[in-house]
């Protein structure tokens, strides 16, 4: 309860000062809600057009999208302190030999040490998207489904919050950011806002057996969607985005743990 208490209190550091501007702020906020809107408005026009992609109608695509883009703005939203773009030139500067002389967690220093409110934009986007899929798509909700959508949404923070801080981890031997993990975080949201089916073989068991993405959003929808499974998995594959969520999550706390085993400082 007390390093709960001591992150609200730095997350709420974060937020006055960000608030200093509240101009600023929304501005901020709507531009990344809007460049969001018009990349899914150009998605819209393409499906529009041609009807269809890999089988998938615009509702279909859009609850995708909509649960990506609200799950991966609250993760960011979350674990902005561990955000690899923002921790590199964090250690580079010496600021996380800054903390380690604090008697405090230094995880819950780092999650406490950027809480960035603009990622709220992304997050109402989402739940916009989220919108049109429930009223385009044909979807036969069952108390099961209600309840495995907040379910899918913590699998997905859990995903992304463990890939952004295996990213950050590699920062204390690279220094630099690896855009390896961009292509897996950022670049990873945008696949899984597309039926995994329509990607080459390869690219699918990569995010299968060694990324396990897949499981994340792509093989629930399909239960949330009753739509059939082209790719051969088994049923119950369908309900692994805990596990799956909670294993990357997992391997990169631990990684996490041994970097600070051996962390060397930068000598900034």
């Amino acid at each position: 309860m007390r390093q709960l208490l001591l992150y609200l209190r730095l997350a709420a550091v974060q937020v006055r000062s960000q608030m200093q501007y509240p101009v600023s702020f929304w501005l901020d906020v709507v531009s990344v809600a809007l460049t969001t809107f018009f990349f899914f408005a150009s998605i819209a026009l393409v499906i529009q057009r041609f009807g269809q992609i890999g089988g998938w109608a615009l509702g279909e695509i859009a609850f995708l999208w909509g649960m990506i883009e609200f799950s991966f703005g609250l993760m960011d939203l979350i674990f902005s302190g561990f955000d690899p773009d923002y921790f590199s030139p964090f250690v580079r500067r010496g600021g996380f030999d800054q903390l380690m002389l604090r008697p405090v967690s230094l995880t819950l220093q780092v999650l406490g040490s950027n809480f960035v409110l603009r990622r709220l934009g992304r997050m109402a986007q989402g739940i916009f998207i989220l919108i049109i899929a429930f009223s385009l798509a044909p979807i036969a909700w069952t108390p099961g489904k209600v309840l495995f959508i907040p379910v899918m949404v913590v699998s997905q923070i859990l995903f992304f919050g463990g890939l952004f801080i295996g990213g950050s981890t590699l920062t204390f031997w690279t220094v630099q950011p690896v855009e390896a993990i961009n292509i897996l975080t950022y670049g990873g949201s945008e696949m899984m806002s597309y039926p995994m089916h329509i990607y080459p073989t390869w690219l699918r068991n990569f995010f299968t057996f060694i990324i396990p993405a897949v499981f994340i959003n792509y093989l629930p929808a399909l239960y949330i969607l009753d739509k059939p499974n082209p790719l051969g998995l088994p049923v119950l594959s369908l309900f692994f985005s805990p596990l799956a969520g909670g294993l990357v999550f997992m391997a990169g706390f631990f990684f996490w743990r041994f970097g600070l085993r051996y962390y060397q400082s930068t000598g900034t």
